[in-house]
């Protein structure tokens, strides 16, 4: 598939993000048209009032998680809990794959040795400049 073809498959994508985004816009606003002026500062009295919680149980939760995450890889292996699970992961080994092409050069039997994953796309917002 060309390069051309990409450009407008992306086109329609972004096309549909946006209509998705303006659809999802109008039906906040037709939820909003319901509610009175009076109930619009109700609730964001509401949200005044536990905002400080909220943020003190955010940090908490943060602190938390950061320490549970230190603990577990301290400990090496998974901790299984009634509710929650910690699970460990080792760290990754990685190589300088330009540096071992280059070997592979001098010594082809490491070849057999070499695997390359599938390639992956992932889909981002461009930088407008």
């Amino acid at each position: 598939m060309g390069e051309s073809t990409i450009q407008q498959l992306l086109d329609d994508l972004a096309r549909a993000q946006d209509e998705a985004a303006a659809l999802a816009t109008a039906k906040q606003a037709a939820k909003d048209s319901l509610l009175s002026p009076e109930v619009v500062q109700a609730w964001a009295d509401i949200d005044a009032e536990y905002a400080d919680q909220e943020a003190m149980a955010a940090n908490i939760v943060e602190r938390l998680t950061t320490q549970v995450k230190a603990a577990v890889i301290e400990h090496g292996a998974t901790v299984k809990h009634p509710i929650l699970q910690a699970v460990y992961s080792g760290g990754r080994v990685s190589y300088d794959a330009k540096a071992l092409d280059g070997l592979l050069l001098a010594m082809p039997e490491l070849a057999a040795f070499r695997k390359e994953s599938a390639p992956s796309v992932s889909i981002r917002a461009s930088v407008k400049k």
